[in-house]
């Protein structure tokens, strides 16, 4: 490579390389003596014609396009935290929730039946007109009033009775028994009206009406 004889001083360098580089300045020192050869080698090395010029190329060409991602991460975190109230919704409901007994399905109120009660023996068999018992549409209207009349029933009638109002018109029986008590009833053939307490022997609960339904 022609680069031997800067170390050597001359033509008769060469014999001391040889004879086991004493000619190289180092001496008798190993460390020395290797120092002194990787620096000789480290001279003879030659750079390759145009690796500069196509170092440069390289790096004036296109940056690489940049992909930007989803951004996922976020949308995981939302799903779990919606995941973790929803569990925590529903272990609140299972602790919570109704007994099988306290929920209804949607249908008509409740009702109590009550048997009619005509207090003359003579009117306890048979259905003709002069023993029929009025159901009347308002119980706070005279009993006996024109236009007061919603339907008739007879002894021994089964009604529905959804509410009472204690505040209706007083009407006495035969037998002289009084009451202001008035059952809002519905007969079976879906006649609704209201019977007075002393038209029955009713001994059943039955709810007071709700304001505004007398």
């Amino acid at each position: 490579m022609g680069v031997g004889s800067r170390y050597d001083g001359g033509a008769g360098g060469g014999g001391r390389e040889a004879g086991g580089g004493r000619g190289e300045g180092a001496g008798d020192d190993p460390e020395a003596l290797l120092r002194a050869r990787l620096r000789r080698a480290d001279e003879q090395i030659e750079t390759p014609p145009g690796l500069w010029d196509r170092i440069r190329e390289s790096d004036a060409g296109p940056a690489p396009a940049v992909v930007a991602l989803p951004r996922r991460r976020p949308y995981a975190v939302a799903l779990t935290v919606a995941a973790a109230v929803a569990a925590v919704l529903l272990g609140v409901w299972w602790l919570m929730r109704p007994g099988p007994g306290s929920v209804r399905p949607a249908g008509p109120p409740p009702t109590v039946k009550i048997t009619v009660y005509n207090s003359e023996r003579a009117c306890r068999t048979g259905r003709s007109l002069e023993c029929a018992l009025r159901l009347a549409k308002d119980p706070h209207t005279a009993y006996a009033a024109r236009g007061n009349s919603a339907g008739r029933v007879w002894h021994g009638d089964d009604l529905a009775a959804r509410c009472v109002v204690t505040d209706g018109r007083m009407v006495r029986d035969e037998e002289g028994v009084t009451s202001t008590r008035w059952y809002l009833v519905t007969t079976g053939q879906g006649v609704r009206g209201w019977l007075p307490g002393v038209r029955t022997r009713n001994t059943r609960e039955v709810p007071e009406c709700p304001d505004g339904v007398a």
